[in-house]
């Protein structure tokens, strides 16, 4: 049985792939151009694990070395075409971004939904993302400074004393922040559902999409499923409570807006799946920088403590951070910048071509994907003088236009990157004013598979300064 299922497999495979290769471009003057020069791999899986199973530095390094800054590959079922210039990202992202439409491998888009802001353009994507901005604009998000506090003083007082895996407890912190976001002071009530579903749905979000019984593709969809009959159940309370709520989810709801309950479900998957993996590999390597550079750490430390003192001077009763403190913040904050680029938690974005275009004499078909590489832009030196050094006062002068985007570019870029930027500054302020971090086991290694991760996710042990 096991061989006649890995056989219908392989032919499924092969046909696709020959499918795509007998597909023909669009019969304008446009088709006659060459597509870029690279390799597509292996039928169906094309160079996937490739990309996904070592340092992507090095994939990308060794394309652009042999074939220039835009080059073709095929990743996660989709035939590609990798750019990595300034230039050629603010062609796609900005200038020339109608034609580019966001979107994602079938297996994701599969997984967050079709009516997520992710992969929708025109009317519908600036209403979407009116709605996401008002809930995660300053002067909305200022409102919660003192409820993320209270989630990361939790969340360090659970670690203290223990061995823990890093990148895994960030993953629960922001995941909390995500659903405070969304749900506001209901999300306790529906934590826990909404955690086991949501984190056997992301195991597949890099899986192919082979909805066969025992894959890890079916067993999300299941899970997916399941995640949108605990959001239908969540809509239906508040409509029977008809209370008004300022967080994402009752920025949603509103009256005015007609979104449906599908559409409401799949962009609430599609906003925590944005909100949680990324910032938590950031706070993941943050540590690691800051115990590789005492000087750095003694620095922001110093700076989180200048904040208590001008309470204690003031003689203010609540020390809790606010908004304002947070503003006050600028070592720790080039701190969080640099980080972003060092680690490029997003090695590049999605794009679909909408129409056949021409772009420096090839064709990048119709259909096809597009990815700006944001790692190669990032690690050029070009543009960022030793680029494999962490030096976080490099930001005291801002990056070159198109030259730094760790949130993107252009219309699509991320509209939660206020609020990521937040938890991570209250996070790192009760980090440093109250604890020391030590690092366990190896400390130079680096794990991939989709991000680039410290090793075993940075296993630490945390201890009060008292």
């Amino acid at each position: 049985m096991e061989l006649i299922t890995t056989s219908l497999l392989c032919f499924l495979a092969c046909s696709a792939f020959f499918l795509f290769l007998l597909k023909p471009f669009s019969s304008n003057k446009r088709a006659n151009l060459p597509l870029p020069p690279g390799s597509l791999g292996w039928p169906y899986i094309g160079e996937t694990f490739q990309l996904y199973s070592q340092n992507p530095n090095v994939f990308f390094a060794s394309k652009q070395k042999r074939y220039g800054s835009i080059f073709k590959t095929h990743i996660l079922g989709c035939p590609c075409i990798m750019i990595s210039s300034p230039e050629a990202a603010k062609f796609v992202l900005v200038t020339r971004a109608h034609l580019f439409k966001p979107t994602f491998p079938a297996s994701k888009e599969r997984m967050l939904g079709k009516q997520a802001i992710f992969f929708h353009q025109g009317d519908y994507h600036i209403k979407l993302r009116k709605l996401v901005l008002r809930a995660f604009m300053p002067e909305a998000i200022k409102n919660i400074v003192s409820d993320i506090e209270t989630i990361a003083n939790d969340s360090l007082q659970s670690w203290e004393g223990r061995l823990i895996n890093t990148f895994q407890e960030m993953k629960t912190f922001t995941f909390n922040v995500a659903l405070l976001s969304i749900f506001g002071k209901d999300e306790i009530l529906y934590r826990e559902d909404l955690k086991r579903c949501y984190f056997i749905l992301e195991k597949g979000y890099n899986s192919m999409p082979i909805n066969l019984p025992g894959t890890l593709f079916h067993k999300s969809m299941k899970a997916r499923k399941e995640l949108a009959q605990i959001l239908a159940k969540i809509l239906a309370t508040r409509r029977q409570n008809q209370q008004d709520h300022s967080d994402l989810l009752g920025s949603f709801m509103g009256d005015k807006e007609g979104l449906t309950d599908e559409q409401i479900a799949d962009n609430i998957i599609g906003v925590i799946f944005a909100a949680r993996d990324t910032t938590a590999s950031v706070l993941t390597w943050i540590l690691k920088y800051l115990g590789e550079n005492p000087c750095v750490l003694e620095a922001v430390t110093e700076e989180q403590r200048s904040i208590l003192r001008a309470k204690e001077e003031c003689d203010e009763e609540n020390k809790a951070l606010t908004w304002a403190d947070t503003k006050r913040m600028p070592i720790t904050a080039r701190v969080i910048q640099e980080t972003l680029r060092v680690a490029s938690i997003l090695s590049f974005t999605f794009r679909e071509a909408v129409e056949d275009v021409e772009y420096q004499g090839y064709l990048i078909p119709k259909g096809w994907k597009v990815l700006p590489l944001f790692r190669n832009i990032h690690h050029s030196s070009d543009f960022f003088p030793e680029p494999e050094k962490f030096d976080p006062s490099r930001f005291m002068v801002a990056p070159k236009p198109n030259t730094y985007m760790p949130f993107g570019n252009g219309t699509h870029s991320c509209p939660g990157n206020e609020l990521a930027k937040l938890e991570m500054l209250v996070l790192l302020h009760h980090l440093t004013t109250k604890y020391r971090w030590t690092v366990v086991g190896a400390q130079n290694g680096i794990q991939y598979g989709p991000f680039a991760l410290p090793q075993n996710g940075l296993p630490i042990r945390l201890r009060s300064h008292s």
